[in-house]
């Protein structure tokens, strides 16, 4: 069974407008926006007051270990616009961006890498908007 995971309802409705706008300007990247679009339709929508302070939401900064390597790494969840891995800021439609997002502290997930499978825990989330009080109405919708 799969993990149950949240996402808010900013989030959500900033992501399906992403989605519906990529599909019609971006071919090529319909896998992507197709995963993403399936974690959304499976996840509990709740608002930014409601979201789980341990839970990976968008401009989140978490704390990712591999479980094999013991190898530790810290992302910053974003949009597309503002991914830059030289500044470890990954995309949502990445593939790693699009199956951490909703996820909590001490989920572990399976990662496909191209040598294989890689699990990956969320060890902590070091910051996330909505628990740092950067509570947005849907009025300022992107």
């Amino acid at each position: 069974m799969a993990r149950q995971i949240f996402v808010t309802e900013i989030d959500r409705d900033r992501l399906q407008k992403l989605i519906n706008k990529d599909k019609e300007f971006s071919p090529g990247k319909e896998d992507y926006l197709r995963n993403l679009e399936q974690e959304l339709d499976r996840a509990q929508v709740v608002t930014s007051a409601e979201i789980p302070q341990d839970t990976i939401t968008m401009n989140s900064k978490v704390l990712l270990k591999e479980l094999d390597s013991g190898e530790e790494m810290i992302y910053t969840l974003v949009y597309p616009d503002d991914a830059d891995l030289t500044n470890d800021k990954i995309s949502v439609l990445a593939p790693v961006g699009t199956a951490i997002l909703g996820l909590r502290e001490g989920d572990i997930i399976d990662w496909k890498v191209p040598d294989g499978l890689v699990k990956l825990e969320v060890k902590k989330i070091l910051y996330q908007p909505e628990a740092a009080g950067k509570l947005e109405s849907k009025s300022n919708n992107r």
